[in-house]
């Protein structure tokens, strides 16, 4: 198998950027090998099935997505609030807006996942690990709210984004002010909750 990781990354990038242009239906071995600019097959070396490329698309978007631990450093000086809170969730919509292809294209894995098992798990798998260490980086920072609230707010910013990058239905809400909203109404009954 082919040890490259700057090339496994080319190629996972090119994925993206098909998958995010052309749906899951557009996505073969040989398009990504045409869109990294790579000879035929080198696609398939690193990624030996369908399956394996999809799982491998997933795990570069969050790659991709990660935080800046410049910004992580500097809000993590600052003392636990509801404002804070808001500032991360800023920060996690700023990432995932910032490069609209690669949370299209997460969009789409998440589609092909309800119809593939193979993809579900290894994207499940991804999605769960993210989703536990939100709620462990959450719980260590001190933050309001727990396990129940990073949960919800997954669910809205998730919806959210489905709304800022594919058709929306224009609400006419500044996106910022939505973020507060959704933190200062999901989190601060934290104590009420399930």
């Amino acid at each position: 198998m082919a040890r490259n990781p700057e090339r496994r990354n080319l190629l996972a990038d090119a994925g993206l950027r098909i998958l995010a242009a052309a749906g899951a239906r557009g996505l073969t071995h040989r398009a990504v090998d045409a869109e990294a600019g790579v000879p035929t097959g080198t696609a398939s070396n690193y990624f030996p099935s369908r399956s394996a490329l999809l799982a491998g698309l997933a795990e570069r978007i969050f790659d991709r997505i990660a935080p800046d631990p410049a910004v992580v450093a500097d809000l993590g000086r600052r003392e636990p609030s509801l404002a804070l809170f808001t500032d991360y969730l800023r920060d996690i919509v700023a990432r995932t807006t910032r490069e609209p292809d690669l949370t299209r294209a997460l969009f789409e894995l998440r589609l092909e996942a309800a119809r593939h098992p193979e993809l579900r798990a290894a994207l499940g798998d991804v999605l769960r690990r993210g989703y536990a260490d939100d709620v462990a980086f959450h719980v260590a920072a001190g933050l309001p709210g727990g396990a129940y609230e990073i949960a919800l707010l997954h669910y809205a910013v998730d919806g959210l984004l489905l709304d800022l990058l594919t058709t929306s239905i224009d609400a006419g809400f500044d996106p910022d002010q939505v973020v507060s909203t959704l933190v200062s109404r999901l989190v601060r009954g934290a104590d009420l909750a399930p």
